[in-house]
């Protein structure tokens, strides 16, 4: 077992200069998980069953996401490793690391599924596609992106999914323009409480569809391979001030995103029958605020399914070549974790339940990326003069334990139909 912080042989230098402008980016990318159609389908439904009750969930959640996701990066910035290799290198049975990498190849699998059902619902409500047809053209469209990544590298790859990202923005927020909203009872869904067990349900919906174990894989696999090891000194402590800047831009845009998508779900589809799934708020907001806000948000749609499945592609290469140490083309998994959204297309398997059952799965990788996160990143050897504060220990902490104890509510109110 090695904990050496010791730079891979091919370790990219990092920029150097004075702007942080071009440091930025990783954080863009991996904050795509935020953006997915599990959080559209999640805080669309929690607006629209319980007004603004729920808006609080969606502020603390992002709160936690960005202390996780800046622990993520740290981590890929001063090891020169992802946490999938990390504990690849660091679990002595090979037992032990196919028990690992098989619970986190289902999480990115389930992850992918919803991903993919997000591009086809979309490609569906625009030009009216069999939604087969749209889960594979959303998937061909994810192939070209990663290649895009295995032939240009990560620069490219990041311009095109912040460019995707300004589509989401737009689409998802355009309707807020027009909306009816209610200010001060927006305002009063900053007070934390619940109404009932369904509240609660969507509540801890809410929490898994943020923050998601790919992303938090993801995260450090990015920074590695944007920055490779840097070294202790004034270029890393200028390295992770950047990563503090671009994890604080991102993870504002995908708060106010996820903010914007409950509040109009609020104040236009509350009461509405049918809009408990993406088609049923599709037409709900076409006939409250019309056709063009309507088409927006189908695009938005399109958009997050077609960047976070590629994000969520890349996240499971890594799981694997860091756990099982065999390096998969990103285009071939692609192709491998295609099937079992396309099997669920074929058979007619009900999208929307689809997409409840893979925030299931995702509840269960929830403890097994965030506790050896919290870990790693307190320990003085492995990270160095970057270690965490006793403070920043204890708030992830808190934060592990309130989203462990959320999911597993999750769990308990699903398995029992409460």
């Amino acid at each position: 077992m090695t904990t050496s912080t010791k730079p891979p042989a091919a370790a990219p230098a990092a920029p150097r200069g004075r702007s942080l402008l071009p440091l930025l980016g990783p954080a863009m990318v991996a904050g795509v998980a935020y953006l997915d159609p599990g959080n559209v389908a999640s805080n669309a439904s929690a607006g629209a069953a319980y007004g603004y009750l729920l808006v609080w969930v969606v502020v603390l959640a992002n709160a936690m996401a960005w202390l996780i996701q800046y622990l993520s990066a740290k981590l890929g910035v001063t090891t020169g490793n992802s946490l999938p290799g990390l504990l690849g290198a660091r679990f002595r049975r090979r037992g032990t690391r196919y028990a690992y990498w098989l619970q986190a190849e289902l999480v990115a699998m389930a992850t992918d599924v919803a991903e993919i059902l997000g591009g086809a619902i979309a490609l569906h409500l625009l030009f009216g596609l069999p939604l087969i047809v749209g889960g594979v053209i959303t998937g061909a469209v994810s192939m070209l992106l990663l290649a895009l990544h295995s032939r240009r590298g990560s620069r490219p790859f990041e311009f095109v999914i912040i460019g995707l990202v300004a589509v989401i923005t737009i689409g998802f927020c355009a309707g807020i323009l027009f909306a009816p909203l209610d200010p001060v009872q927006a305002i009063g869904g900053l007070a934390p409480r619940f109404a009932d067990t369904g509240s609660v349900l969507l509540a801890a919906s809410i929490m898994g569809a943020t923050v998601m174990p790919h992303a938090i894989y993801a995260h450090s696999a990015l920074t590695r391979d944007r920055f490779g090891y840097v070294a202790p000194g004034p270029q890393r402590r200028r390295v992770l001030r950047a990563t503090r800047v671009d994890v604080t831009v991102a993870l504002a845009i995908a708060g106010t995103v996820n903010v914007v998508i409950l509040l109009l779900a609020a104040a236009t589809l509350q009461g509405v029958e049918g809009t408990n799934t993406l088609e049923g708020a599709h037409a709900a907001i076409q006939s409250a605020l019309g056709p063009v806000v309507a088409t927006l948000f189908a695009v938005g749609l399109l958009a997050s399914g077609l960047a976070s499945t590629s994000v969520g592609a890349y996240a499971g290469a890594e799981i694997m070549r860091g756990l099982l140490h065999v390096r998969i083309p990103l285009i071939a998994r692609r192709l491998v974790t295609l099937i079992p959204a396309l099997v669920i297309l074929v058979i007619g398997f009900d999208p929307t339940l689809a997409l409840v059952l893979s925030q299931v799965v995702l509840s269960f990788g929830i403890p097994f990326a965030l506790v050896p996160l919290v870990r790693l990143t307190a320990r003085g050897e492995l990270l160095g003069d970057a270690v965490n504060r006793w403070w920043t220990t204890a708030l992830a902490a808190v934060a592990v334990v309130l989203l462990i104890a959320l999911n597993a509510t999750l769990l308990v109110l699903v398995i029992t139909g409460g």
